[in-house]
């Protein structure tokens, strides 16, 4: 029998961090619209804002604290009693409540920043922590610039709050300066000397300053900590945040190495990336992981010719899995005749092979010319190279003439591949293998020209 896999929250927290990264400023109604979309999503805990800030961002945190009641709600604040008070104010209408109080620990931070010293710190998170209990029962901690604080007052501070109340010790990297094996010990520390540290839930919060932020979260997970701090498409400050769907689509492919289970709903994941980057009209960089446009696009032929045999050669997740349509395949330099036959066969023409590869030297050259070639150039390309030829069979007629189509969706182009495969898992099976340990060859057929045009666009 499979032991149950421990649960992470998912602490979204786009509405407050992410909303600091500049130009991403979201007025009340495009929050509430977006707390909409992360609870279709599932999370668990939605930060919805800082309410001390501005008279905005208290109407956003009460407006969506009264309404959505799914999820957790929680308020950021200060470690003083106004912030608190301000957070409570805001939150006391929702369903489940959290006050989540900061206070910087580390030396840099407190000498210059706060000015004052480890004892002073410490009186004032524990008095912070328990005022804020005496007002709501859920009470997060988060001792910021945890990663560069000294290891032996960190755990006095955390001891100290935990045993006034806070119920969440938050972990933050908050300028994204520590390595993954780094941050995993930090965790086993904090789990092997705080007193009563099993009483409380241990969460991590990573920015990406050194493009690091998911690979420290989930070795903090994997060190013990229970929560992540993340946000939609990893926004945040400077170099933003964890991105809450490489974090969750890591644990979905790597049950192996990471068997955790999160309440989030997968499918969501492109529909609220692609709201937040409607709401802060900051578009999501095409190479983004899981949620960029060239997550599942294909342009390379041995790519194509992979994918249209079976999706699973260079896909280790199913487009649908995390909401994508499909995947696509982009007619560019590096694409093969496989791909460009079936393209041809949609704007509906057939060619014999000879026709083919004619058409496929003269597609690859103006290939060089231009960055990708649209469904308008390859008619053009066609018509230029036979006019009319027997070698071209019309199928349909052609209505895409002068007006640009978006890539090959991969559904359509597999109804046009002959080479029938077994139905597409959502993640990759483990590689089979004989009685020794070796890996068993995967059956296929390869004809003369399959095997050539596999080797075009390496």
């Amino acid at each position: 029998m499979t032991a149950e896999r421990a649960r992470i929250t998912v602490f979204d927290t786009t509405l407050r961090d992410g909303e600091q990264s500049p130009g991403c400023s979201m007025n009340h109604q495009e929050k509430l619209r977006l707390a909409h979309q992360l609870d279709r999503l599932g999370v668990d805990v939605i930060e919805a804002g800082f309410p001390i800030a501005s008279d905005g961002d208290f109407e956003a945190v009460r407006g969506i604290a009264a309404i959505v009641r799914r999820p957790i709600i929680a308020a950021l604040a200060r470690a003083c009693r106004p912030d608190i008070e301000r957070a409570w104010e805001a939150l006391k209408d929702a369903a489940r409540a959290r006050i989540h109080v900061f206070l910087a620990t580390s030396d840099i931070h407190l000498q210059y920043k706060l000015r004052i010293t480890r004892d002073e710190c410490v009186v004032q998170a524990r008095d912070a922590v328990r005022f804020a209990k005496s007002l709501c029962s859920d009470v997060e901690f988060s001792p910021e610039d945890a990663t560069r604080t000294d290891p032996d007052f960190l755990c006095r501070v955390l001891q100290a709050v935990a045993e006034a109340g806070a119920t969440t010790l938050n972990i933050p990297d908050t300028v994204g300066y520590t390595m993954p094996s780094e941050f995993a010990e930090l965790i086993t520390m904090i789990r092997q000397r705080v007193p009563g540290i099993e009483k409380v839930t241990i969460s991590a919060h990573c920015h990406n300053d050194l493009g690091l932020a998911v690979a420290n979260a989930l070795a903090a997970v994997a060190a013990g900590a229970r929560q992540v701090e993340c946000t939609i498409n990893g926004i945040g400050e400077r170099a933003g945040n964890a991105s809450l769907e490489e974090i969750v689509m890591a644990m979905r492919v790597r049950p192996d190495r990471y068997p955790y289970e999160t309440g989030v709903i997968s499918e969501q994941l492109f529909s609220a990336s692609q709201v937040l980057s409607e709401i802060t009209g900051v578009p999501v960089q095409p190479n983004k992981a899981i949620t960029g446009r060239n997550a599942f696009a294909h342009e390379a032929g041995i790519h194509q010719d992979g994918i249209l045999k079976n999706p699973l050669t260079y896909e280790i997740m199913t487009p649908q899995s995390v909401g994508v349509p499909d995947s696509k395949l982009v007619l560019g330099k590096h694409s093969g005749r496989h791909a460009l036959g079936i393209r041809c066969e949609q704007l509906g023409y057939e060619f014999d092979r000879r026709a083919l590869d004619d058409i496929y030297r003269r597609f690859v050259r103006l290939a060089d010319k231009i960055k990708h070639v649209e469904d308008h150039h390859l008619l053009e390309l066609i018509r230029d190279t036979h006019k009319p030829s027997a070698s071209a069979t019309p199928l349909i007629e052609p209505t895409t003439q002068g007006v640009p189509i978006e890539p090959i969706p991969l559904s359509i182009a597999a109804a046009a591949n002959s080479v029938a495969h077994e139905p597409v898992r959502q993640f990759p099976m483990a590689p089979q293998t004989n009685e020794f340990g070796a890996p068993l060859p995967v059956p296929a057929e390869h004809n003369h020209h399959e095997q050539e045009d596999y080797l075009w666009g390496v």
